[in-house]
């Protein structure tokens, strides 16, 4: 045992930024599959029974499972990792880049918790936010992840002016996609709206 450590002593801050990594991405996933979960979940609201409760039973099922199995131990490898890694590298603690990295990714944890309370007013029925609000929600991660992958790459060389347009590009981009999607959405029923109410018609006329 005392040879196995030794061994890999040298090698221990590759073994904890590889799992961090891991853990990053897992909780990435995690984050970004609920949110949209919980569009689904909004919007089963509309459907009529007993559609409605077989969704948000199916849709709590599903949330519970990815944010206690997948997307929590996610976030607990990522966090014990950084530590580790730093524990290897205390001389970063200094870094300005670090600091801010830090204050982005515990953004991100409240980012986490808040989804996990979202979850449970869900299942309680006592949330009232909707399919659209969620879609914006789901983007907030996208935000943080951009930034902190810029951080941890290029540490203190980053270039600020540069970083501060992607961010600011990234914002303008996916507000036009949210509502260009929700338009989309909003013709679309409409269209369905139109066909549903023109079968109805040829129904009648034809009895």
């Amino acid at each position: 045992m005392a040879q196995f450590w030794s061994d890999i002593a040298p090698q221990a801050y590759f073994w904890f930024k590889a799992f961090h990594i891991i853990g990053v991405v897992v909780w990435f996933a995690g984050l970004f599959y609920l949110v949209r979960l919980f569009v689904y979940h909004a919007e089963a609201e509309k459907e009529p029974e007993p559609a409605k409760g077989i969704l948000k039973k199916q849709y709590e099922l599903m949330e519970k499972r990815l944010y206690h199995i997948i997307t929590q131990p996610g976030m607990y490898v990522t966090v014990v990792m950084a530590i580790a890694i730093i524990s290897t590298e205390p001389a970063i603690l200094k870094s300005w880049w670090l600091h801010a990295k830090l204050a982005l990714v515990a953004l991100l944890l409240v980012y986490h918790f808040y989804c996990g309370r979202i979850m449970k007013k869900l299942a309680a029925g006592e949330c009232d936010w909707t399919g659209q609000q969620f879609r914006v929600l789901n983007e907030a991660p996208t935000l943080l992840l951009v930034t902190i992958v810029m951080l941890a790459v290029f540490k203190n060389s980053l270039p600020l002016n540069w970083t501060g347009g992607l961010i600011l590009a990234l914002i303008v981009f996916m507000a036009a996609a949210i509502q260009l999607y929700a338009k989309k959405r909003r013709n679309d029923q409409e269209k369905l709206r139109q066909a549903q109410t023109q079968v109805s018609t040829e129904l009648v006329s034809n009895s």
